[in-house]
C-alpha cells in the first residue's frame, strides 16, 4: 500500500474516533451507545477492500456480516496479509457473509395483476430488526436491505391502502424507538447511517397512524415528536444572525430555518471510494467535501444539481450552504403536529409555543423562498444571501405541508403544469446532469408529494393528470419487465438512470404509491395496467 494511503487512513481513523467521541459527549440524551461503523471496526482491511473495489457496489462490503468476532478477523488479517499468495477477495469471502439483494429471489407470477404483485412483495420485503428496533419493518428492496427513514413514510401510505395498519404501527414503533435510543431517526438502520438523519417525515407517519387510532396516537408519540424537533433545532438558542450550527441556520435578518448536515466529515462507508475520488477532484479541503456529500445523503436527493455550485459537477457540491424548501416545509408540519399533540394532551404552553414557531417558519419560508418570477418555491443560499433560481419538484412541498396559501398554491400548480410535468410524470429537476435526482428521472415520493399537495389545495385536475401518466408508465415498464423499479424516465419513458448504482428493483415506495393511486383513481386500474405478458397489450 502506498505511504500516502497509510497516512490518509491513520488521519481518517484519528478524525473519526475524535468526532465520534465528541458526538457521544454532545448527544447526552441518547440512551444507547452509538455502535462503531465498519470503517472504524476494520480499519485498514475495510479501506483496502473499498479502495480496490472488490465489489462493484461499495455498499456490499459495508453490509457484510462477520463470520467470527472482528478481533479474530483482524488478527487473521494481520497474520496473513503479507504471506505469499494472499488474496484479499478470498480472505473476505472466507471471513464474511456477503449479502444478497432484498427480494432478489422474488419472481413475478405469470399474468399477475399488479396489486397482487405488490401484496406479495410486502411479505418479501418485511424484515426483522437491525440496531435497536423492536419489531418488523418493510425495506425498499434490492441493495437497500434495511429500514430507511423517508422511504418508510411512502411505504406506509401503501401499507395503509393495503389495510396493513399492523405494519404501519410496527414501523412507527420502530422509529419512535430509534429516537428514544439515539436521539434522532438515522438515515437507515445501519451503524454507518447514525451520523445523519433524512427528511423528517415522522410527523406525517404519526398522522397516518392517527387516521386509524385517533388523537391518542398524537399523544402517545408526543415525546418522540418533541425529541425529533430537538434534534433538528439543536443549537438554535443564542445562534447569531448570519451563522449556522449543525442543522440550524439563522439568516442575516434573524429568521430561523434549517439545512441538511452530517455529524461526520469522512467518506461514507457505503460509498467510500466514490467519496474519496470526488474529494480529490474538487481541489477543496477533503473534509468539507465529505460533509457536503453526507449532507446531500441526509436530504435523500443524493445527488442533484440542487446542491452543486456549478449546477453540474459533483465535486462542486455545497449542500450545507443551502436552506432547502422541502426540509423547512416538513419541519413546519412537525411543528404543527406537535402543537396538535400538545393541545390534545392539554399542554397549553407547548401548544402556544409550537404554533408560534410554525407561524414564524411559515413567514420565513415565504419571505426567503417564494420566487415571484418563477412562480415557485425555491431553495435559499444562506451564505450568499440569495435565492437559488432553480425550479425543482421540491416546490410542491409547501403544498403538501399546508404551508402555502391558496394564491401561491395555485401559481405553483400552474408552474408544475407548464414546466415540470413531462409525458410520463413529474420531473425532479429540469437539469440533465447524469445525477439520479435530476432530469429525466421521476421518483414515486415526489409524485405523491405533488399529487397530495395539489389535492389539498383544490387542484384536482392537475393531480389526476400526474397520477394518470405516472401510473401508465409504471404499468408499461411492469408489463415489459415484470418489475416495479425505484425511478423512471419521465421524459423519454422506461427505467431511470444515473447515480452511484444500477436501477433497483423492489421497490418499496414505487409499490406503495402505485397501489395508493389505483385506490384514489380506480378508473386507472384498466386491464392493460394489471398484467404482465401478452395481456398488457389488451
Amino acid at each position: 500500500m502506498q505511504p500516502y494511503i497509510h497516512r490518509f487512513f491513520r488521519t481518517l481513523c484519528s478524525a473519526v474516533v475524535a468526532v465520534q467521541l465528541a458526538l457521544l459527549a454532545a448527544t447526552a440524551t441518547a440512551r444507547d451507545v452509538v455502535p462503531l461503523q465498519p470503517s472504524q471496526v476494520y480499519g485498514e482491511l475495510f479501506e483496502r477492500v473499498q479502495s480496490q473495489r472488490l465489489f462493484p457496489d461499495s455498499k456490499t462490503f459495508a453490509d457484510a456480516t462477520a463470520k467470527s468476532t472482528p478481533e479474530q478477523i483482524l488478527q487473521n488479517y494481520e497474520s496473513q496479509k503479507r504471506q505469499a499468495g494472499f488474496e484479499l477477495k478470498k480472505f473476505v469471502e472466507a471471513n464474511f457473509v456477503i449479502p444478497s439483494g432484498a427480494g432478489s429471489g422474488f419472481k413475478t407470477a405469470p399474468r399477475e395483476e399488479v396489486r397482487a404483485h405488490i401484496e406479495r412483495l410486502w411479505v418479501e420485503l418485511t424484515r426483522e430488526s437491525h440496531l435497536a428496533l423492536s419489531t418488523r419493518f418493510v425495506v425498499p428492496g434490492d441493495r437497500f436491505r434495511e429500514m430507511y427513514y423517508w422511504d418508510s413514510y411512502f411505504t406506509m401510505v401503501g401499507l395503509q391502502t393495503s389495510k396493513r395498519d399492523d405494519l404501519v404501527a410496527a414501523m412507527v414503533e420502530n422509529f419512535a424507538g430509534l429516537i428514544d435510543s439515539y436521539g434522532h431517526i438515522p438515515n437507515g438502520t445501519r451503524s454507518y447511517y447514525l451520523s445523519r438523519s433524512q427528511p423528517p417525515f415522522f410527523a406525517a407517519m404519526v398522522e397516518l397512524q392517527a387516521q386509524h387510532e385517533g388523537t391518542r396516537a398524537l399523544i402517545k408519540r408526543l415525546p418522540q415528536l418533541e425529541g425529533e424537533y430537538a434534534f433538528w433545532m439543536e443549537g438554535a438558542e443564542g445562534l447569531a444572525p448570519g451563522s449556522a450550527h449543525r442543522r440550524v441556520v439563522r439568516l442575516a435578518d434573524g429568521r430561523l430555518l434549517n439545512r441538511y448536515w452530517d455529524d461526520l466529515a469522512t467518506p461514507r462507508d457505503e460509498a467510500y471510494l466514490e467519496d474519496m475520488q470526488t474529494a480529490r477532484k474538487s481541489g477543496r479541503p477533503e473534509a468539507e467535501v465529505y460533509r457536503d456529500l453526507r449532507a446531500s445523503a441526509e436530504s435523500g436527493w443524493d445527488f442533484s444539481s440542487r446542491w452543486l455550485a456549478d449546477g453540474k459537477t459533483l465535486s462542486s457540491i455545497r449542500t450545507t450552504d443551502i436552506v432547502p424548501v422541502d426540509l423547512n416545509s416538513l419541519l413546519y408540519k412537525l411543528e404543527v403536529v406537535i402543537a396538535r399533540g400538545c393541545k390534545a394532551a392539554a399542554r397549553a404552553d407547548c401548544n402556544k409555543k409550537m404554533l408560534a414557531n410554525s407561524q414564524a417558519r411559515q413567514k420565513a419560508v415565504i419571505e426567503s423562498m417564494w420566487n415571484d418570477k418563477l412562480e415557485a418555491f425555491v431553495d435559499y443560499d444562506w451564505r450568499n444571501k440569495k435565492q437559488i433560481e432553480q425550479l425543482t419538484a421540491a416546490t410542491a412541498y409547501p403544498l403538501f405541508a399546508d404551508l402555502a396559501d391558496a394564491k401561491r398554491a395555485h401559481r405553483v400548480a400552474n408552474t408544475i403544469r407548464k414546466s415540470l410535468l413531462m409525458p410520463h410524470g413529474l420531473a425532479t429537476t429540469l437539469e440533465d446532469t447524469g445525477e439520479q435526482w435530476d432530469a429525466p428521472n421521476g421518483w414515486a415520493p415526489l409524485q405523491w408529494v405533488a399529487i397530495d399537495g395539489l389535492r389539498r389545495h383544490g387542484e384536482q385536475e392537475l393531480a389526476a393528470k400526474i397520477a394518470t401518466v405516472w401510473v401508465a408508465e409504471n404499468a408499461r415498464v411492469y408489463c415489459k419487465t415484470g418489475k416495479l423499479v425505484e425511478k423512471y424516465n419521465v421524459r423519454d419513458a422506461g427505467e431511470g438512470a444515473g447515480g452511484e448504482y444500477p436501477v433497483q428493483d423492489g421497490f418499496g415506495w414505487t409499490n406503495a404509491i402505485l397501489i395508493k393511486l389505483l385506490a384514489i383513481y380506480p378508473k386507472l386500474a384498466r386491464p392493460r395496467y394489471e398484467f404482465t405478458g401478452a395481456a398488457c397489450g389488451t
